[in-house]
């Protein structure tokens, strides 16, 4: 039997790269050959930090060492509890000022961030990032609970001309980044192919931009309704999207409609031509009629639906008639109980389905969803 400190580097290394840093940094006092291959570059390309399951004391002491491995780093915090907090706006910092070859950046934030919080020291470290990671290619910013704004955005387009994908669509309750920002933002990323919204951020104008002749392949926009900004926005013509779509065939879009959002604002935003792949409904109107319009224009295109509504006769129509023309959709979840016939037809109808949510009888929450043997 091979003793564990007699192992190459490499399996080390292939090992350690799955353990928590503090698993790690225990590691790495064992002897001189597991020190080496738990600081190894390999062993931090990929990189999750949780800063509530570490300890905030020897969080940036040991990272120190092994900050410049650092290529795609998924950084979890707390906001409302100060050490945690803290210890991600440290190590954001840090990461700004010693890794310029960063090339994806995730940020989620577990818990309730405090009232009246801008989270100015957060975002401040974010700048930071944008300024320092020329090379970054994916910033994540939808698990960020603070407000957005076109400085942002401003300093990503500058500091960050090869993104690849960037999302903004947060659930804050307030919509701060302007059209004219997402605008600047497209012509500064040429090789932006993936972009998170709020509708208020969207433009005919930016449609437009991304339809351009020489514009690298789009494929996915993601589109968050739920601000007030979002209710006033102007309507995006059907034709714009049209030729979004001929221009780029392989397009996604998601839809995430919010219980803010006037009956007549959802009829407007639910376009035929918008190739809508994922569609999530939490609206506090009608259901019955996206749900049906979903089924006449998204037929080729849909492949996730998510309903919160409450339940009705009218809604299992209309969910049966989707299931029998979406049948290339691979998930349904319904947050209301639903008539045996809806199940049978999505089971029947939907040969690619993978999980779902259809529950017959009411059940406790959370409905975990089904998966399709």
């Amino acid at each position: 039997m091979v003793h564990p400190a007699e192992l190459p580097e490499e399996v080390l290394a292939h090992i350690f790269r799955h353990l928590p840093l503090r698993d790690r940094a225990a590691a790495a006092r064992v002897c001189r050959a597991w020190a080496a291959a738990a600081t190894c570059s390999s062993v931090w390309h990929n990189t999750n930090i949780s800063c509530d399951f570490e300890q905030e004391d020897m969080l940036l002491p040991y990272l120190s060492a092994c900050l410049d491995h650092v290529h795609n780093l998924r950084l979890e915090f707390e906001p409302s509890k100060e050490s945690s907090r803290r210890a991600a706006t440290e190590l954001l910092i840090a990461l700004a000022g010693r890794s310029p070859g960063l090339r994806g950046l995730r940020l989620e934030c577990r818990g309730e961030k405090p009232f009246f919080d801008a989270g100015w020291d957060v975002l401040d470290a974010v700048h930071g990032i944008c300024q320092a990671a020329h090379a970054l290619h994916h910033l994540d910013l939808r698990r960020l609970p603070f407000t957005l704004d076109d400085a942002l955005v401003l300093q990503a387009a500058r500091g960050c001309p090869e993104l690849r994908s960037l999302f903004l669509n947060n659930g804050t309750l307030v919509g701060s980044v302007g059209p004219g920002s997402v605008l600047y933002l497209l012509e500064a990323c040429p090789r932006l192919s993936v972009l998170g919204l709020h509708l208020a951020s969207l433009s005919r104008t930016a449609l437009e931009a991304l339809a351009a002749s020489d514009r690298a392949p789009f494929k996915l926009l993601a589109l968050r309704c739920a601000c007030p900004e979002d209710i006033r926005a102007p309507p995006l013509p059907n034709e714009a999207w049209e030729a979004l779509r001929r221009r780029h065939p392989g397009l996604a879009v998601e839809l995430e409609l919010e219980p803010a959002l006037p009956a007549e604002n959802v009829t407007r935003i639910l376009q035929s031509a918008v190739p809508v792949a994922t569609l999530r409904l939490c609206i506090s109107g009608d259901t019955v009629g996206p749900v049906r319009f979903a089924a006449l224009h998204y037929a080729a295109t849909l492949r996730v639906l998510e309903v919160r509504a409450a339940a009705s006769a009218d809604l299992d129509a209309a969910l049966e008639l989707l299931a029998a023309r979406c049948t290339g959709l691979r998930e349904v979840h319904c947050f209301c109980v639903v008539r045996p016939s809806v199940l049978q037809a999505f089971l029947a109808q939907c040969p690619r389905l993978r999980s779902y949510t259809l529950k017959l009888t009411r059940e406790p929450h959370p409905w975990r969803p089904m998966l399709v043997a």
